[in-house]
């Protein structure tokens, strides 16, 4: 499951996108809802192609990919210090896959902002700075017993080392974390210190409804350098936070005709979760059966049996082959029967590498 972890400084429209999407949220129990832990909504991956797929096969149940958002307090200046409760609650993202940064380029004097003035440019360097000083605080932490072992000629201690002491520079130049990284040694060592500036990061412009439809604006565009600047590979989605409030209430029939009346293809939470997708290199494919339709979801370039795990491990394991078509020809043709009688299931065997929208059926003996 794709996990995205939500920063903003305060008012800049955090929580009302946290509430638009736990408005069609997938019930979980065990997740709880109060102020200091964070708020953490499980919601659906809008995907089409799943429905199209069900209306052929008429599953007993129809199971999407989910997507995890994980909620956090406003943050404010001197948060990595402990300000507003800032290391407690930055402690909460350090395992998501990536971060979502909200950020205010609206006019509003109706709605405070904590900086008294709209500049998302300021916005997004408090941010960075104080994710990158809370980084800076685990690395100076672990640099230490490091350097210990390093003396004892250990090579993984020594290569260690040798990486903290860039991710130290990079940190006090102001770059994030990711510009230590030189090779896959690299990215899982700073994963698992679970360094904030290492993850990915898309953001979120929180624009009026007049802007959602031109697409740009000063406050945005001056945004978009701002993070281009620092995420080579950083997007940039916008949202209304008043409209994706609006949309919230309404069912799905009256969402799409509301989208539609305002010249929208998608809502903002669907943009959001698709560049989140796009951004760790993320695609879909799915099972069909009687039992259930099913999206799941895998990296792309991944082959048949490492997604045949993604199901159970045993799949994998004991991996033959994989019956495969594209969720077009299937719906195309109506369904396994048809498309076999026609030739167009292919066998693919373990060297395939699976694409977005395949539709599979794995063999399998263990």
């Amino acid at each position: 499951m794709l996990r995205i972890g939500i920063v903003g400084l305060p008012n800049v429209g955090k929580s009302t996108l946290f509430n638009a999407l736990t408005s069609s949220q997938i019930p979980a129990e065990n997740y709880p809802f109060c102020t200091v832990d964070p708020n953490v909504g499980i919601v659906p991956m809008p995907d089409p192609r799943l429905a199209q797929i069900g209306d052929i096969i008429k599953p007993k149940r129809t199971v999407p990919a989910t997507v995890e958002f994980v909620d956090i307090a406003g943050l404010v200046k001197g948060a990595s210090q402990g300000e507003g409760l800032g290391n407690q609650f930055l402690g909460h993202i350090r395992e998501v896959d990536a971060i979502a940064h909200v950020v205010r380029c609206f006019e509003n004097p109706d709605v405070i902002h904590v900086e008294h003035t709209i500049d998302p440019v300021r916005d997004h360097d408090i941010i960075t700075t104080e994710l990158a000083l809370a980084d800076l605080a685990t690395v100076e932490k672990r640099i230490e017993r490091q350097r210990k072992a390093a003396k004892s000629l250990d090579k993984d201690a020594i290569a260690e080392v040798a990486l903290l002491e860039r991710t130290v520079d990079a940190l006090q130049r102001g770059a994030g974390a990711r510009e230590a990284i030189e090779g896959p040694f690299d990215a899982e060592l700073l994963r698992q210190l679970g360094l904030l500036t290492a993850k990915p990061v898309l953001y979120a412009a929180n624009v009026d409804e007049e802007t959602l439809a031109a697409g740009k604006s000063p406050h945005v565009d001056a945004l978009m350098k701002a993070a281009a600047a620092h995420h080579e590979q950083a997007e940039v989605v916008l949202f209304s936070a008043q409209l994706e409030a609006e949309l919230s209430a309404l069912d799905e029939h009256d969402r799409a005709e509301f989208l539609d009346a305002a010249g929208i293809s998608e809502s903002g939470l669907d943009r959001l979760i698709h560049a989140g997708y796009h951004l760790l290199g993320l695609a879909t494919y799915f099972t069909a059966g009687e039992q259930e339709v099913r999206a799941w979801t895998f990296h792309r370039g991944d082959t048949a049996p490492v997604c045949a795990g993604i199901i159970h491990s045993d799949f994998e394991r004991g991996f033959i082959r994989a019956e495969t078509i594209s969720t077009t020809d299937f719906v195309r043709l109506g369904g396994w029967k048809p498309a076999r009688d026609q030739g167009q299931v292919r066998s693919e065997g373990k060297e395939y590498v699976v694409q977005d929208g395949d539709v599979m059926l794995f063999r399998f003996n263990v």
